[in-house]
């Protein structure tokens, strides 16, 4: 099975796809959608504000390479 992918503006992929032999089985579309006010993020909002009573906040942390792969004690 020979597999094809077509790009370019819906006229150019449609007459493309109509000079393949064969059996169209599966599209993708992407559509965009118009930002309404509730979904448009704001330049001053903090996107991550609904995670905060999930996250932690440690002092002095260290997130090297070198510790993130070494094991603890009791590992």
């Amino acid at each position: 099975m020979k597999t094809h992918v077509l790009r370019g503006s819906k006229q150019e992929i449609a007459q493309s796809l109509v000079r393949i032999n064969g059996e169209v089985r599966e599209a993708i579309e992407f559509e965009e959608e118009p930002a309404t006010p509730a979904t448009a993020p704001h330049e001053s909002e903090d996107i991550f504000a609904e995670m905060g009573p999930f996250m932690i906040d440690a002092q002095d942390l260290d997130d090297s390479r070198e510790a993130v792969y070494t094991r603890a004690d009791g590992e």
